[in-house]
């Protein structure tokens, strides 16, 4: 595999996030053995959004150059769909917060993203249930 395309597969999730919220790439190429990304971004928030999943693929980031502007006369980009969850057999508000945030103990994030299906930490989920879980 080249490096151009071992250095896309490294930093896919950046490049996805990049086309879902609506960033303009002008230059991708690798350059001084470096993934080089070089747009713009329709809002700061956005460009953040990117540095942070940078960041959150390789931390140090030597491998990869981004230079992006703020360009606010590109489209933004429409709000991401939420994220769900099928409830398995088994499962409990508080496996389900361990599941997607680490911590059992933010099940209410849960509770309060689904005020149709959920009151409170005594409502009873079933297998097949489908809830908003939401990001925080």
């Amino acid at each position: 595999m080249d490096r151009f395309e071992e250095l896309k597969k490294k930093y896919d999730s950046v490049l996805v996030m990049i086309k879902q919220r609506g960033v303009r790439l002008s230059n991708l190429h690798v350059d001084n053995n470096k993934l080089f990304m070089k747009g713009a971004a329709p809002s700061q928030q956005i460009k953040n959004e990117i540095w942070d999943e940078i960041k959150r693929v390789d931390a140090a980031w030597p491998d990869v150059s981004c230079d992006l502007a703020v360009d606010e006369s590109l489209p933004q980009p429409a709000p991401p769909a939420p994220r769900t969850y099928t409830v398995k057999p088994g499962d409990s508000l508080w496996k389900i917060a361990q599941q997607h945030y680490g911590k059992g103990a933010l099940y209410p994030k849960i509770i309060e993203a689904n005020p149709g299906k959920l009151k409170d930490d005594k409502s009873v989920i079933h297998p097949g249930d489908v809830l908003v879980v939401p990001e925080i």
